[in-house]
């Protein structure tokens, strides 16, 4: 089955030429089916380029679902024109009544900001706290992960050395995880961050479990037993050519930028990268969804 997303959203025509299974709200009205609901919280400036990435993931499935975009109301953005909000878009406000069986919470380039200094925490907390009663389950990725778990369980997060940047090697922590079903032993994870959440601290947590990490890029992915809530602390969403954009935008600017890691062909950026992460990628946010999503919600 499908994703069900409008047809005049920029990422539409793209993905179908792609032949991800996406077709338009107005054909899905016509179909007796009661799609699944997933929000997606969209905190990255450019909204256009993360929708695509995880419409991209969430259309290679077999269910039916329907999308709602949601902005912060307390935030103008630079980077998304107010028409395509204002379009596809709601605000917390507009669903805070509802109930969606799914949401995805992206990350934000807010990691230098003490998470009450960013401007929208207030309105981002309202979303947590709305989470634990009208949602079946939530990925919380990069960013929005380290502010979930310090919102929910008070864990911080630290500065590191230097930013960590590339694409690293991870093996799972749990047996008969049915979010890995599928997965090789060892899998690759793009991260770009400057602050880490400590597997030390998760620890201490009762209710949280450790379920993926890597030797050099720590914990990847932790969920609380229950399994309503996953905080992933890297990018399995990332296009092939994501950290590429990123260190060529750097360098650019000026800044002292390594170049990241397991990337680029024998470290060279003249070489063309190669994704070797979209396998797992899919297969987590089919498990995701078939799982924790479907398995778990109710019809009404």
């Amino acid at each position: 089955m499908p994703v069900v997303i409008e047809k005049k959203l920029p990422a539409f025509e793209e993905l179908k030429e792609e032949n991800i299974f996406i077709i338009s709200s107005n054909r899905a009205e016509t179909q007796d089916i009661r799609p699944l609901q997933i929000a997606i919280v969209n905190l990255m400036p450019e909204k256009i380029v993360t929708e695509k990435q995880l419409l991209r993931l969430i259309g290679n499935n077999i269910i039916q679902i329907e999308i709602t975009f949601i902005h912060m109301s307390s935030h103008n953005s630079k980077n998304t024109e107010k028409s395509h909000l204002d379009t596809f878009y709601k605000t917390f406000e507009e669903i805070k009544d509802r109930k969606f069986d799914g949401m995805i919470v992206t990350g934000a380039p807010v990691e230098h900001l003490d998470f009450e200094d960013v401007g929208y925490w207030k309105e981002l907390t309202d979303i947590f706290e709305y989470i634990e009663k009208n949602v079946t389950s939530t990925l919380f990725i990069c960013w929005a992960s380290q502010a979930a778990l310090y919102h929910y369980f008070n864990i911080g997060k630290y500065q590191l050395p230097k930013k960590l940047f590339g694409v690293y090697q991870h093996k799972t922590s749990v047996t008969q995880e049915n979010l890995f079903f599928g997965f090789d032993y060892v899998f690759n994870v793009p991260h770009s961050r400057h602050t880490e959440v400590r597997k030390e601290d998760i620890l201490k947590e009762k209710s949280l479990e450790i379920l993926s990490e890597s030797d050099d890029a720590g914990v990847y992915i932790s969920a609380t037993k229950d399994r309503k809530k996953f905080f992933l602390s890297g990018h399995s969403e990332y296009d092939c050519n994501t950290l590429g954009k990123e260190y060529f935008r750097d360098k650019e600017k000026g800044l002292n930028i390594d170049i990241p890691v397991n990337y680029f062909p024998e470290d060279n950026y003249n070489n063309i990268p190669r994704t070797s992460w979209k396998s797992s990628a899919n297969l987590l946010f089919n498990n995701w969804i078939n799982y924790y999503v479907y398995q778990k919600t109710e019809y009404d």
